[in-house]
């Protein structure tokens, strides 16, 4: 998995930068594309909004139009060019379909990852036959999904725990994930073990909201969700809200911090990682899983 920064982090970020240029110069839309010759507003829109790859060309005509000096101008080329060109990144991810790419993309740039889930195993942390079960059963409601490349995806999607700069990994399960929920017991057993191991992993926190849990005033997520921080603290944090079809990408601040005071208050509520790695190994009946030693020598990286 590469570890630049995604291209998809990288349009946000250039094109919140672009567009305080614009307002810094107190133009309109139509004010820029009329000075380059563009033939409407929707293609510097899209490129201020993050939602297409940028050319490059196009940017510097921007970067001219703002009259933004030499230090500045280098500084935004190299993020232009981190968002058109991807880096490998096709080719890392060709065989994931949209949803999982948007994932797998976010969390292999990310310096701190911190996933809530109410009610199934997140992604990166899925025993294989955990999640040929998921897969499988979300296939029925959607036509044409290949179940042993998106199988294989989140395999490769996994390794990003494992690497040497690995993201700080915070899991915050309700405490009926990990129930038997019906799964057959060689399934379930193999994805308790398949917990406790990612526990021991040096940047990784598996942490369990008792059924009685509290979060403060009573605030529960409505929703599963990701939140991804970046090496560069400039580049915009991100949450993905999973949803039956779709997943909701927010970049605002307003939304961002308000996620960020729910994981706060999650966290108050949430069982220490050792008392949840207990509370598992009880379960599973028996002690947790030793640490792999290549993780135990693996370097803690630190939350942006």
């Amino acid at each position: 998995m590469p570890s630049s920064a995604s291209p998809v982090v990288r349009r946000v970020r250039l094109g919140v930068e672009l567009r305080r240029l614009r307002h810094r110069e107190s133009l309109t839309l139509e004010q820029v594309c009329g000075r380059l010759g563009w033939a409407s507003t929707s293609k510097l829109s899209r490129i201020e909004l993050g939602q297409s790859r940028p050319d490059l060309a196009d940017v510097l005509d921007l970067l001219d139009v703002y009259a933004v000096p030499p230090d500045r101008r280098d500084a935004l080329i190299v993020i232009a060019r981190d968002a058109a060109t991807g880096r490998g990144w096709s080719k890392a991810l060709g065989e994931m379909g949209e949803r999982q790419r948007a994932y797998a993309e976010l969390e292999a740039s990310a310096a701190r990852i911190v996933e809530y889930q109410p009610a199934v195993v997140p992604g990166l942390l899925q025993a294989p036959g955990y999640a040929r079960l998921r897969v499988t059963a979300g296939s029925l409601l959607a036509d044409g999904v290949d179940v042993e490349a998106d199988i294989r995806a989140r395999a490769v999607r996994q390794e990003v725990l494992r690497r040497p700069n690995a993201p700080h990994y915070t899991a915050l399960l309700d405490e009926r994930v990990c129930d038997p929920g019906g799964l057959p017991d060689e399934v379930w057993r193999e994805q308790l073990s398949h917990l406790l191991a990612a526990a021991e992993l040096p940047n990784v926190e598996v942490r369990l909201l008792p059924r009685d849990a509290a979060p403060h005033g009573g605030v529960h997520p409505l929703a599963a969700f990701s939140y991804f921080a970046h090496p560069d603290p400039a580049d915009p944090r991100t949450v993905l809200v999973e949803t039956l079809t779709a997943d909701l990408r927010l970049v605002d601040e307003t939304d961002i911090a308000r996620y960020e005071r729910l994981i706060d208050w999650l966290s108050a509520a949430a069982l220490p990682a050792e008392k949840s790695a207990e509370l598992l190994a009880g379960r599973l009946g028996g002690p947790p899983v030793p640490r792999p030693r290549e993780a135990a020598d693996a370097p803690l990286p630190q939350p942006s």
